[in-house]
């Protein structure tokens, strides 16, 4: 049985119809902590590859300088993503996947070209309005997935 990348031992990571929001956003927000518990929550730029999110900079010289960078290579590794945005503002649909994961500095070759990036493994994942999940409640589509 051929598996897409998006599927797991058993079980989908993510469903065809999150995998399609994901592939279709450019701006996250991830949530990291510093060694003294200060949270630090920026926008920045993700890939998606099945299985991982990947954050980097364009600018090696930047990333390296960043809290999020420092937070996770000084051992804080739990972090919190976002992908979110608005299908509409009247009505009002927005639209999100948060994930819980962990993250380690690892080199990749990746949209912003060869460097250092944060590779993030999900842990959990919600999903918030994604088109073609089951509806929880009128008009609100909720999806919780634990990953293995």
């Amino acid at each position: 049985m051929t598996r897409k990348p998006w599927e797991g031992r058993g079980c989908l990571l993510f469903s065809e119809a999150e995998v399609r929001y994901l592939k279709s956003q450019r701006l996250a927000r991830i949530a990291t902590v510093s060694r003294k518990g200060q949270p630090d929550v920026v926008p920045v730029g993700f890939e998606f590859d099945g299985k991982y999110f990947w954050v980097g900079s364009h600018s090696q010289d930047i990333f390296l300088r960043t809290w999020k960078y420092h937070n996770v290579k000084n051992g804080n590794k739990q972090v919190a993503l976002t992908i979110d945005d608005l299908e509409s503002v009247d009505p009002w649909k927005p639209r999100a996947i948060k994930v819980y994961g962990s993250a380690e500095v690892l080199d990749h070759k990746g949209q912003f070209g060869p460097g250092k990036y944060l590779r993030i493994v999900p842990k959990v994942s919600w999903s918030f309005g994604i088109p073609g999940l089951k509806h929880e409640g009128p008009g609100w589509s909720r999806v919780k997935t634990v990953h293995d």
